[in-house]
């Protein structure tokens, strides 16, 4: 007879093997390359590349260390480099030391094929088994996964790392994620065990018109079958998985809009997947921001949605102080992440939590509970909490 019993869980490992490497420099460099990088990648999507075009491109180039040559990822001062793999984008003289000779001579998209890459070095091997102790320990039967780099990447992981002892088998063998709108990999997926194999999912990373879409990365919908033996057997299951627009160098307006349009698009998906008689559904991830912002009001204050954090009992993942945030130092002003229930899943949920153990808490790690396995900062399995909630299916 199947389990009684299913646990749900949304987890951000801030990618598994590699992260980019300006992610790893302070904050005001690393937004600098970031909105450099994603910018000038934008730039050579142009069908036409304008005299401004063209000034702004070289001008990007600057910024990013790549007027002079493509960029050597063997040197630690480099973030990116030019990849060109047809044709002609830049005239470099020689003997220009400052690089101010340089010219674009592509006139559009059709010239030349390439792109700006950011170089990625690999974690800390520690912080790779401290994610999958996180995932092991929380035990969930389904897992929303955050800043996965690839699906090979994550079915890597959980094939190495998340082994049953038992069986000698991987405790997750249904693994998928799919490429999202994020140019430096960074995309959502998910985990699942042998008894919930994925039965469907579908994109949504087109949502919106070329040039401006919707999600920064994607809103899949991963679909499943309630297992036989249960009281939901045969029933399906929806389960929503985001990462919404980052406050990464600013919550200026268009951050807030931009959140705001990704919630009110993944309410919409929300409510035509319970309106196609789907009682089942979760919407789950990184919103990156907190409940009573602006821009989560279309999926928080006007959806039947509820927030696990609701479930009775709850344990918030510190046995000294209440901590409702998910992120850093778990403060009330850093609960982005979340996992919400619709009302069917609502009813039978036994209990709910925040597991803290992957996070370094504080200067000294010591604000709350850690594995004994995090010695320092930088062995964290995440800056991220993990959330879970229990649904019962006797």
């Amino acid at each position: 007879m199947a389990a009684q019993t299913m646990r749900i869980a949304a987890y951000n490992v801030e990618n598994l093997f590699s992260r980019p490497r300006a992610m790893n420099r302070p904050e005001p460099i690393a937004v600098e390359i970031l909105r450099a990088h994603a910018r000038i990648n934008e730039l050579f999507e142009r069908e036409t590349y304008t005299a401004e075009v063209k000034a702004e491109i070289l001008q990007l180039l600057g910024e990013l260390r790549l007027l002079r040559d493509d960029g050597d990822a063997t040197r630690t001062s480099t973030f990116v480099v030019l990849r060109r793999i047809r044709g002609r984008l830049l005239r470099r003289p020689r003997n220009d030391p400052d690089g101010s000779a340089v010219t674009v001579v592509a006139d559009g998209r059709a010239d030349w094929t390439g792109w700006v890459e950011l170089i990625k070095d690999r974690i800390d091997e520690r912080a790779i088994s401290n994610t999958a102790r996180v995932i092991d320990e929380v035990g969930a039967d389904i897992v929303g996964v955050v800043e996965a780099e690839d699906r090979l990447t994550l079915a890597r992981f959980t094939d190495s790392l998340l082994i049953d002892d038992a069986t000698g088998q991987p405790q997750y063998p249904h693994v998928m994620v799919i490429d999202g709108n994020d140019p430096r990999g960074i995309d959502v997926g998910v985990l699942a065990r042998a008894a919930y194999p994925l039965a469907l999912m579908r994109s949504h990373i087109d949502d919106g018109p070329h040039g401006d879409r919707v999600f920064s990365r994607d809103c899949p919908e991963y679909w499943f079958t309630f297992p036989a033996g249960t009281a939901l057997a045969g029933e399906r299951l929806v389960v929503l998985v985001n990462h919404f627009k980052s406050k990464f160098g600013g919550n200026n307006p268009a951050s807030i809009a931009r959140r705001r349009r990704q919630s009110a698009r993944a309410a919409e998906i929300y409510t035509e997947i319970r309106a196609a008689g789907v009682d089942h559904v979760v919407v789950l991830g990184d919103f990156n921001d907190t409940p009573d912002s602006e821009a989560l009001a279309p999926l928080l204050a006007d959806t039947d949605l509820t927030d696990i954090a609701a479930v009775t009992p709850f344990d918030d993942g510190d046995p000294d102080e209440e901590r409702p945030g998910t992120f850093g130092n778990g403060t009330k002003s850093s609960k982005i992440d979340y996992l919400l229930l619709s009302p069917s899943l609502l009813s039978r949920a036994t209990g709910a939590g925040i597991f803290r153990k992957g996070v370094w808490g504080g200067v000294h790690g010591t604000l709350f509970p850690h594995f004994d396995t995090i010695e320092a900062d930088h062995e964290a399995a995440s800056d991220h909490a993990a959330l879970y909630v229990d649904i019962d299916l006797s």
